[in-house]
């Protein structure tokens, strides 16, 4: 047998020290946590969770890649051309944040609303697609579609851009009653942008005895970016997936010295392991090693089940209903670190490791176990073939029917999902593709589970969210039914807690014995 020593590729590079500095405002944290851990928590104060962005990356009709930023702009990644567009009318905002996009400061004029579907006084089922054209000559920052329920109460949907102006939000799981809606645009325009708020529309729904019900909603067969739970009801009705999936937030740095760091968020799901001293989370790659930079991401938090409170992330680790934990290290495929995005897209996937027996691992509530697969349970991994491409024309959710699930950056708190039926992406046949997936920053290493039970929210992971192209929707996903993502998942689960380096850049391990 070759010994370990000459099996694990180590990624490494100058340690980078910086002062902590801890507000005088922080909060007092749970007195069991070690230094290390403390320092972790201490450090996403409520300041650096707002400020930390999605790392959502995409790629142009070149080929290239780019992290999209909240305010839609492009940011070159591992490459320094500017970006090549696919046709459309959204333009990406290429100055500062909050800067001058297309129209420059100059620009005063609102974006244009027209052609909401559906209009007013129109009657609807359970299940629904509604559109609205939306233009700007400055290009659009956002287009939100705002549901009023009969109770007044009133929930804001990003929506996704289907091409020629039109926008599009497929809703599932109405009641009967009377409901209204109206659209938000905002350009990208200087000085904040100009924002348009159409007039509201009523509508009324008529399920004729029927609804698309369950956990997540199921019954509608293309769904773009829908809220898991009901937010309405400090959504507790989301199953398995919503307790075991969660926000990630970390820092990577901003330059291959590692001088600066940026904090950024991700999703990720807690994944049945049988071990009895660990709990691993799937994630993607892109959330746990800078493939540009060459790092491993630190400062790693994991929240579960945000979204059960209903109300704004609260940015505080004893308000969360099961708190927050503290992972020991990242596994990742050598060759996502060996090679830069989108060349690397077929490794995106990788695992978090807490440590169980460490309850300073955990801070949060009491009562809560300090074994994260015990506090919010998890959901198996399949590493065999899933179903796509099956029968893709029929108007009925197929066997390949896939959900995708993360959390939103826009639509905090809510926990989102996608669904429709799966297919392949690209001549390198190495990525699965939702082609109406329109999940916003925030949901990249959230689950794709197939099939789901929408009544438990449970299923099989079969990848993860990945990438996506600079303005068209659509999802990709990593193939998980390789001997190496198996491989890979395995090393996660018995890795020594000593063989991992803890340095700032350098906590985790990329294995290159898989392939």
């Amino acid at each position: 047998m070759i010994p370990r020593s000459h099996l694990v590729s180590w990624v490494s590079a100058s340690l980078v020290v910086s002062a902590l500095v801890i507000p005088a405002t922080i909060q007092a944290q749970d007195q069991r946590l070690h230094a290390d851990k403390r320092a972790v928590v201490e450090h996403w104060t409520p300041e650096r969770r707002a400020a930390a962005i999605p790392r959502d990356l995409v790629i142009d009709a070149q080929g290239r890649g780019y992290l999209r930023r909240p305010d839609g702009s492009l940011e070159p990644y591992g490459q320094q051309r500017s970006a090549q567009l696919r046709a459309g009318p959204q333009v990406p905002n290429r100055g500062k944040p909050g800067g001058g996009g297309g129209g420059g400061g100059s620009d005063t004029t609102s974006p244009a609303i027209s052609n909401m579907i559906p209009g007013h006084g129109a009657t609807i089922g359970a299940d629904h697609t509604f559109k609205a054209a939306v233009t700007d000559d400055s290009g659009l920052k956002s287009v939100n579609f705002v549901i009023t329920f009969p109770s007044d109460a009133t929930q804001s949907y990003s929506a996704g851009h289907a091409g020629n102006g039109i926008w599009t939000v497929n809703f599932t799981g109405f009641s009967d009653g009377d409901w209204g809606w109206h659209v938000v645009a905002k350009d990208n325009a200087g000085k904040g942008g100009n924002t348009a708020t159409s007039d509201l529309v009523s509508f009324t729904v008529n399920t004729g005895g029927g609804s698309g019900g369950g956990g997540g909603g199921g019954g509608s067969h293309v769904v773009t970016n829908a809220p898991w739970c009901d937010p309405t009801d400090g959504c507790t009705d989301g199953g398995a997936v919503q307790t075991a999936a969660g926000r990630i937030y970390f820092e990577m740095p901003s330059n291959p010295k590692w001088k600066r760091w940026a904090g950024y968020v991700c999703s990720g799901t807690v994944a049945t392991d049988n071990s009895s001293n660990r709990s691993v989370i799937i994630t993607a790659a892109h959330c746990v090693y800078d493939d540009a930079n060459k790092a491993f991401a630190r400062h790693v938090m994991f929240i579960p089940d945000q979204a059960f409170s209903g109300t704004a992330t609260d940015r505080n680790c004893s308000n969360d209903r099961f708190g927050c934990w503290l992972p020991s290290f990242g596994v990742v495929d050598v060759n996502w670190t060996t090679t830069t995005f989108p060349n690397n897209v077929a490794w995106d996937y990788a695992y978090y490791v807490v440590d169980d027996t460490d309850d300073s691992a955990h801070d949060g509530p009491a009562g809560v176990p300090d074994s994260l697969e015990d506090a919010v349970g998890a959901l198996d991994i399949d590493f065999t073939t899933p179903q796509d491409s099956v029968d893709n024309n029929d108007p009925a959710p197929s066997a390949d029917y896939t959900h995708a699930l993360g959390y939103s950056y826009s639509d905090d708190p809510n926990f989102m999902y996608c669904a429709e039926d799966m297919t392949k992406e690209g001549t390198a046949d190495v990525n699965w593709w939702l082609p109406s997936c329109g999940l916003s920053g925030g949901a990249s290493g959230g689950p794709w589970v197939q099939p789901m039970d929408v009544n438990a929210g449970n299923g099989q992971i079969i990848s993860v969210n990945s990438w996506g192209y600079t303005t068209s929707p659509g999802m990709a996903g990593p193939y998980l039914n390789s001997s190496e993502a198996n491989c890979l998942f395995g090393e996660a689960t018995r890795l020594d807690f000593g063989e991992v380096p803890t340095a700032d850049g350098a906590a985790g391990l990329a294995v290159d014995y898989c392939n």
